[in-house]
């Protein structure tokens, strides 16, 4: 999940053939399923103690490690031929930063052992106003690691 820039259009996805699971999960801040531990959820995976097992608990993480401003795992996680060379996210009590409220899952995508894509739709305010951002996002998996490579911000017409 790019979210490095939520008003950026990034270059369509090819569609594959390949079973589409529909995940449907309201998660509040932090990519927590509702009464899920930090630990259980993101945090072993953004402290470094385990690698996340498939494409859609990395999202997760990812997102949670936006919301608090957590650069460092960000880049970890972006697959070298797409990430950028700096990123620099906000600290969530920063003054005028952009604070994400929520995330959905509507799907995840299973592609093969080492290919899978998320859909997801972020929550978030910017300059007081509040903005949905909806993605289709790229992973791969290398050496046992997945990585995010890369995401389409959906837009409506």
């Amino acid at each position: 999940m790019s979210l490095r820039s939520p008003h950026d259009i990034g270059n369509k996805i090819h569609p594959k053939n390949h079973e589409e699971k529909n995940i449907n999960l309201a998660l509040p801040m932090r990519g927590l399923p509702t009464g899920a531990p930090y630990e259980a959820c993101c945090g072993r995976y953004i402290s470094h103690n385990a690698d996340a097992p498939d494409a859609l608990r990395l999202m997760r993480s990812r997102y949670t490690a936006y919301t608090q401003g957590n650069a460092d795992y960000v880049s970890a996680t972006w697959h070298a031929t797409t990430r950028p060379a700096t990123l620099m996210l906000a600290m969530p009590d920063t003054p005028h930063a952009t604070k994400w409220l929520g995330l959905s899952v509507h799907t995840f995508e299973v592609i093969d052992e080492a290919h899978a894509q998320v859909r997801f739709t972020a929550r978030y305010r910017d300059g007081g106003k509040a903005f949905r951002m909806t993605e289709l996002s790229d992973f791969v998996r290398e050496d046992g690691q997945w990585f995010y490579v890369e995401g389409v911000v959906e837009t409506s017409a």
